[in-house]
């Protein structure tokens, strides 16, 4: 049932937003040159994919865990897009192809060992990664790998439609605080 919303949802909702993304994009271009993000991210099973989002930093940003990165290195719209967490919209295209869902533990990186570890002992790969979920309304990122897969696990364990429901209702109206690197 839940992939079947996640078609559903990505879809309209790639339909709907058609004319917000295409805004978004043209003042990307205009803000780094290159307004989509791609990066190889873990997914299903430790499958890798690429992850598509809005660019927020410049160009030469090293790609890197947000928790990481040079703060100096989000533009203006950059920041406005992670305040909002309208960066996050082309990921439905993620989702519409089943590299993603909509809820789920955030696709970490490879580099990112500890937390991978900590994924694998929870059981954490045998679902799809999301866009938002438990850990992302609830403030809790990257840069604390074990508290961050424990609470991915608690999520999985209990997702149903309701709950999946819920969590995309709490992005929308702001609960959590987005991306931790800030400017």
């Amino acid at each position: 049932m839940i992939r079947i919303l996640d078609i559903f949802l990505s879809f309209f909702g790639l339909f709907i937003l058609s004319p917000i993304l295409i805004l978004f994009f043209v003042i990307g271009f205009f803000d780094t040159g290159s307004p989509i993000f791609r990066q190889e991210r873990i997914g299903r099973f430790e499958i890798p994919f690429i992850l598509v989002k809005f660019r927020t930093m410049h160009k030469d940003a090293e790609s890197v865990a947000s928790h990481l990165s040079d703060p100096s290195k989000i533009t203006k719209f950059g920041l406005f897009l992670r305040k909002t967490k309208l960066d996050e919209l082309p990921q439905l295209w993620n989702v519409l192809k089943g590299d993603m869902s909509i809820v789920g533990p955030r696709p970490g990186l490879f580099n990112q060992k500890e937390l991978r570890n900590e994924r694998k002992i929870h059981g954490v790969f045998d679902v799809r990664p999301g866009i938002t979920g438990l850990a992302q309304t609830s403030s809790i990122d990257m840069s604390t790998p074990k508290l961050l897969a424990e609470t991915d696990a608690k999520m999985i364990k209990k997702l149903g439609v309701l709950s999946y429901l819920k969590f995309i209702v709490m992005t929308i109206i702001g609960k959590g605080q987005g991306d931790s690197a800030k400017r």
